[in-house]
């Protein structure tokens, strides 16, 4: 089971992401990811022998056996009827290649230097046409679901005026010099809290009629190391921007699709891959005067590990295991355990679980095993622990617990 499979069969019949296998079939296309394994399993077989080494391969064990996809099915079903299991809307690392949000330690496997745009846009003030505030984007495509302006509120904030355009700008004050060189003049101090509230004029049009966008808020976790000290919040594309506009009760916009292409609402830029994007929604911006310094960085940036294409952050419903609850637990666990080398208790393996978060562990793929959740009509959820529970909530024999075999029992 799993992607790298997949990704075989997908280069093999040339079926390019998520929407082509689903019109190629489900069945075959499951069927052929079946062949290719068990071709391997024969091939690894004859290398085994042939390296001399011993490997028990009459009571050997494969992922998509029916036995062993039933007991991952049980094992949820515990999980589930202890309360360890939720569905959740957050934003998670997504692979668009693979039209599949990823966990965070998979996000973490395939960090790469790259270069791209550094961009400072100028948000224009509502109650002040001559006012701008200037916030920092390496990811011009997440301006088109910009909602909100994030301010620390007990940073000190300044406004200047710009002596050659008589324009004033909004920035940290411990910024001030990384962008006002020469020809400025400060003219007035605050601290971020004194501006919350504050209506901007959005940059581009599509969500213009929002009544609860648009506006500037508050949280700690802006800082100072880069950027102007005003974060560009997208909620939909953005971990903290989500919690705090959640928290303010603005509610998402997510017009890019599980291939990571702008979806129909955004006309000018319909179908095209969001970091394709990137250069023509800075050109436009240029034109219409909001651009206030563009340039490029190097900087580490996490791809997808099975692809190697870079990884977007996106908002998705899925379903998660609550690994925080029992995070206390497990750590008291890891102590118990005897590590050869000793150092990996307390080290790598005891500061992962220090850091562990809930896990992600829906993915939106075809040759695996499929979460054992049904749900109704009413949205309620039924949960199967086993091959005898399904066979008797539907009056049908089950012989396979694979996507094209299951997908139609109700």
């Amino acid at each position: 089971h799993g992607l790298p499979v997949e990704n075989e069969i997908e280069k093999a019949k040339e079926l390019s992401g998520h929407l082509f296998v689903s019109k190629y079939g489900i069945k075959a296309f499951n069927e052929e990811c079946e062949k290719i394994v068990l071709r391997y399993t024969k091939e690894w077989e004859k290398t085994i022998n042939r390296m001399g080494r011993w490997v028990d391969f009459e009571n050997t064990y494969k992922t998509m056996d029916l036995s062993y996809m039933e007991s991952t099915w049980w094992i949820f079903k515990q999980l589930f009827d202890l309360g360890l299991v939720y569905e959740g809307f957050k934003v998670m690392p997504f692979s668009a290649k693979l039209g599949t949000p990823l966990s965070n330690f998979e996000a973490n496997l395939n960090y790469q230097d790259v270069d791209d745009p550094s961009l400072v846009v100028k948000f224009q003030s509502a109650k002040d046409k001559d006012t701008f505030f200037l916030a920092w984007t390496t990811t011009p495509w997440t301006l088109i679901s910009n909602l909100a302006l994030i301010m620390g509120p007990d940073i000190e904030y300044v406004k200047v005026k710009d002596k050659n355009t008589n324009k004033n700008y909004i920035l940290a004050k411990d910024r001030l010099n990384e962008f006002f060189k020469e020809d400025f003049e400060v003219i007035a101090t605050f601290k971020g809290r004194d501006l919350e509230g504050e209506r901007y004029i959005p940059l581009f049009d599509y969500y213009k009629d929002r009544e609860d966008a648009f506006k500037v808020l508050l949280d700690d976790f802006v800082t100072l190391d880069e950027g102007t000290g005003i974060v560009h919040a997208a909620p939909a594309f953005g971990e903290v921007d989500f919690f705090v506009c959640k928290r303010e009760d603005i509610e998402l916009v997510c017009p890019v699709d599980n291939a990571g292409r702008f979806t129909k609402e955004i006309k000018e830029y319909e179908n095209i891959l969001v970091k394709d994007a990137d250069k023509p929604i800075i050109k436009r911006l240029k034109q219409e005067n909001k651009v206030f310094h563009h340039s490029t960085i190097r900087h580490r940036y996490p791809f997808c590990w099975r692809t190697d294409t870079p990884l977007i952050y996106k908002a998705v419903k899925t379903w998660f295991v609550s690994v925080e609850k029992i995070k206390d637990k497990v750590i008291n666990s890891n102590k118990q355990i005897h590590w050869v080398p000793e150092h990996i208790k307390e080290g790598r393996f005891g500061k992962w679980l220090e850091n562990a978060r809930d896990w992600a562990i829906s993915r939106n793929r075809f040759w695996g095993t499929p979460i054992p959740i049904w749900r109704d009509e009413n949205d309620d959820v039924v949960v199967m622990g086993s091959i005898k529970e399904l066979e008797e909530k539907t009056n049908k024999k089950v012989t396979n617990l694979h996507r094209q075999f299951i997908d139609d029992l109700t």
